[in-house]
């Protein structure tokens, strides 16, 4: 979810040559080990290894840790001044999975890194040539990233970090084909960590890199091996900001670390520099928010901030640590020549363009200091690796036959949508590890014996080698649970093992063995195309169904009886998940999940046309809305299916997030975040004035700049199709958060219109569009009118005292008989601006034009109700020598006037 970028061309200051002479400088360091280091070049056609001329890590070729794919290298103008690694690569043209399995260690922690370097390798320009290029990452069977090259400089070289436990003696990294341009891999490096780091990373949490930048004066850009004996990857803040308020602080010293201060390892010179401001200045901001190609996801990010006091004066220095309104740590103060890391341990932050503030502490002498900094994105590990024992079976009989089968890449039954070509597997609840219960290999040109690996498999019940060319004998072993074996139409000769004969006899295997030599000699049924019923079997096969059906109509009566009238009780769905899953990278969430998470479905927090929403707590203590319709398959649902379709592609600080869904074939739910303050027409309708003038414009602003993403960050553009009040949610602070994506549909730009059948709410439905059925973004710019005079004046859409009038004409006939002030929400107490609100009046009826046409588009309503904004921070307002600092994005742009300031690396995010 998290691009990380080298960037080879920059500003006039700094020549592509100047960024690649430094990319990967460092001083030497001789002997240190590189004892557990992976280092994959992939595409590497010579066959030898070669040592790195700068780190001198040892990189290998890819050969032997991947199959299929072709190598390649970048044009030659993208050669010079390239890393080794990046002049080739790997391309995967076929498959939609394809793996590279590096070996690791059960349990221990390791950081892994890919790197992708376009170079316009097949002459395609695929990069900018307008359309789509991006593809997925899977570090084992769960989803990572996914690495997005679209209008991208062919010479530019990503990169993409996650630290990870090993789930067995290896670890896959998987490039997953999207259909938007084929998958690639540059590099591939494994670094083993110590166990003790990185203490939140477990066996169900991961964490992909987001940002490390280490501060004060550096002489490279990029910090690595062997500064770091762990290779990771150190930006040079300096290499951006390094002139005035900017001071640079450093120290030959020795900055001792204490013992429980060393979960992050930093290396000393790290420590041994630091960043601080000119005593005029009282804070420092660190803008990491994402850059080109990555929208402001709805990530979980956890902060660690790295100090030590190296400045060699006595007098006091003490901060707070804020994430945008939220205190982090306050009052600290970081000890002379002593290490010290602050995070919170497992709280990630919702906040997908991270911004953090180091501000001055009243009565501290010293502005902020700071020596490096760290932080992670969430990545949850919720698909189980299938049972080794499966797996290395299947490995078995892949090399027996010498399958090279394209699908037959990472895992065999995980994620699910990816099992392998001919298994079915299990996912019982009772075996977080999903086994291989089916075997079907028919009609696959199969020859040589018949592989034992098969048959030693306990979890396997159903094996079909039919119609192949196997030859010699069946293997005698003593199946477990195998109740299918069907052997028919090869080559196979006598005798049939006596456990295998035995277990047929007793009824317990279905063999079939016709069109094999060994039936020659062998006239049995199992010899035989028909099958042969005695009568007690033919009396069993009736009665057995009949009873059966007979006791399951009785309980169904029996329970109708028992929970008539009792509306709360629903019956356990539990057995009726939907084999089938959406191929979306999102989380689904069983039914027996959400009766957990909601406690059995106890506490209802709203109703609607969907069905009811209940609250949850996930088992991270992490609060959800349950958004649940029972009795209802997908297949029924005309609403669920686009919703969920629109929520896994869309990423936005103002669009809900969606956590994961369930698919059953009798209950459908969406998970998202809670939001604790409710819905904006809740909020209108409360008497507690708890709403100013301020914070409704703010709000305004938010589910605007929601629709804005939807309509031109989006390809193709997306229309809401029904926005209101409702569907405007609310967080803690409030900020406004665009909800119910239901009805929301997608059209290329290249139309001007759909055609589709009107749909929406009453009171907000387009008149052009409700008259002509010609959907267009503008429909939902109508609906935002409606949304504004909503927060104006606190009346419904429709108003039905003492008689029925649309909300725009009640508007209307107010300024008309009056003036503008007597539309508004007798709740605000006469308390705004009159200039901010004749604008915003101005600007809801531009939007409620009955043509589309005369509408502004959502961009123009974004940058006018920035304009209406009192000129006050909406969140908190930091000083600097008593001047106010003025910020109404909450990012703060580098003006050394109005004394503000802003880390903004070069490797933008």
């Amino acid at each position: 979810m998290n691009t990380m970028v080298i960037s080879f061309s920059c500003s006039a200051s700094r020549k592509a040559t100047w960024i690649l002479a430094l990319l990967f400088m460092m001083s030497r360091v001789h002997g240190q080990s590189t004892r557990g280091f992976v280092s994959v070049d992939c595409g590497l056609t010579n066959s030898s290894a070669y040592n790195d001329g700068i780190t001198n890590i040892r990189f290998d070729s890819d050969r032997g840790y991947v199959a299929g794919g072709l190598s390649h290298t970048i044009l030659a103008e993208y050669m010079v001044g390239s890393d080794e690694q990046q002049k080739t690569l790997r391309s995967f043209p076929d498959g939609s999975r394809n793996c590279y399995t590096l070996p690791s260690t059960f349990g221990k922690k390791f950081l892994l890194r890919a790197t992708f370097t376009y170079g316009n390798y097949d002459g395609l320009n695929r990069t900018l040539d307008g359309s789509p290029f991006l593809f997925g990452l899977h570090i084992g069977v769960n989803f990572w990233d996914t690495v997005n090259l679209t209008n991208w400089d062919p010479s530019l070289t990503v990169w993409k970090e996650v630290l990870t436990v090993a789930p067995g003696n290896s670890v896959s990294v998987c490039l997953i084909n999207f259909g938007s341009g084929t998958p690639f891999m540059s590099a591939l490096e494994l670094r083993p960590l110590l166990d003790a780091m990185y203490p939140f990373v477990n066996t169900s949490v991961s964490v992909g890199y987001f940002r490390r930048i280490r501060f004060g004066e550096a002489t490279e850009y990029i910090t690595r091996y062997p500064v770091d004996p762990y290779d990771r990857f150190w930006e040079g803040w300096s290499f951006s900001y390094n002139t005035y308020p900017w001071i640079n602080l450093n120290t030959s010293s020795q900055v001792e670390i204490l013992p429980g201060d060393d979960y992050f390892n930093v290396p000393m010179a790290i420590f041994q520099k630091a960043t601080t401001l000119d005593t005029n200045y009282s804070f420092i901001v660190i803008n990491a928010s994402l850059g080109p190609n990555v929208v402001p996801e709805s990530v979980r990010l956890l902060p660690i901030f790295h100090f030590a006091e190296i400045n060699g004066n006595n007098m006091q220095r003490s901060f707070d640590i804020y994430n945008a309104d939220d205190v982090l740590h306050r009052g600290f103060s970081p000890s002379r020549l002593q290490a010290s890391s602050l995070y919170n341990s497992g709280q990630f932050l919702y906040n997908g363009d991270a911004v953090y503030t180091l501000n001055k502490a009243r009565g501290s002498s010293l502005p902020p200091l700071i020596n490096a900094f760290e932080v992670y994105s969430l990545l949850r590990m919720e698909n189980f690796t299938t049972d080794s024992e499966d797996v290395n079976y299947m490995k078995q009989v892949k090399a027996h036959y010498n399958l090279t089968r394209i699908d037959w890449n990472g895992d065999p039954c995980s994620p699910r949508e990816y099992t392998w070509e001919g298994l079915t597997c299990g996912y019982s609840s009772s075996n977080k590890n999903p086994r291989i219960v089916r075997v079907n290999m028919s009609s696959s040109g199969l020859g040589g014996g018949l592989a034992i690996s098969l048959l030693n498999m306990t979890s396997l019940e159903n094996l079909d080698l039919s119609n192949n060319n196997l030859v010699g004998t069946i293997p005698d072993c003593q199946i477990k649970s195998l109740a299918v074996l069907n052997l028919a139409n090869n080559k196979l000769e006598g005798p049939i093992p006596s456990y295998i004969l035995r277990r047929f006899q007793a009824g317990l295997l279905d063999l079939r063995l016709e069109g094999n030599p060994i039936c020659s000699k062998v006239k049995d049924m199992y010899c035989s195309n028909k099958k042969k019923h005695t009568t007690p079997t033919v009396l069993i096969a009736v009665i057995v169904p009949v009873v059966l059906v007979s006791l399951l109509v009785v309980m169904c009566i029996l329970w109708k009886l028992c929970h008539k009238g009792n509306s709360g009780d629903y019956e356990d769905y539990a057995t009726y998940e939907e084999e089938t899953p959406l191929h979306i990278d999102i989380r689904r969430f069983t039914y027996a999940e959400l009766k957990l998470m909601t406690k059995d479905f106890q506490s209802i927090i709203g109703k609607g046309g969907f069905g009811i929403v209940y609250h949850g707590i996930l088992e991270n203590g992490d609060e959800v809305a349950v958004k649940v319709l029972m009795e209802t398959s997908i297949a029924k649902s005309t609403d669920f299916l686009p919703e969920v379709q629109t929520l896994s592609k869309v990423h936005h600080k103002n669009l809900v997030t969606l956590e994961g869904y369930c698919q059953n074939k009798k209950c459908l739910a969406l998970v998202y975040d809670f939001m604790p303050r409710g819905n904006l027409q809740q909020l209108l309708k409360r008497d507690d004035h708890s709403l100013n003038w301020e914070q409704r414009v703010h709000i305004a602003l938010d589910a605007a700049q929601g629709l804005e993403y939807l309509h031109e960050s989006c390809t193709p553009a997306i229309v809401h199709r029904d926005v209101k009040t409702p569907n405007i949610l609310l967080d803690k602070n409030p900020v406004g958060i665009i909800s119910d994506f239901g009805l929301s549909r997608a059209f290329n730009e290249a139309h001007t219109h759909i055609s589709t059948v009107a749909a929406g709410t009453l009171g907000y439905l387009d008149p052009e569009y409700h008259a002509t059925f010609q959907l267009t973004v503008k429909a939902d710019v109508y609906s935002f009118g409606i949304v504004l005079l909503e927060i104006i004046t606190g009346q419904p859409p429709v108003l039905v005292d003492p008689q029925t009038i649309h909300l725009i004409n009640w508007t209307r006939q107010k300024i008309a008989t009056g003036s503008i002030h007597d539309v508004v929400d007798k709740r605000l107490m006469d308390q705004y601006d009159a200039s901010s609100l004749q604008s915003v009046v101005d600007l809801a009826m531009n939007c409620i034009e009955n043509a589309a046409i005369n509408r502004p588009t959502m961009t123009e309503v974004v940058s006018r109700l920035k304009m209406c904004l009192p000129a006050v921070p909406r969140l908190f307002q930091l000083t600097i020598s008593g001047v106010p600092t003025i910020s109404n994005e909450g990012n703060f742009q580098s003006d050394h006037a109005g004394r503000m300031s802003e880390t903004s690396l070069l490797s933008g995010r």
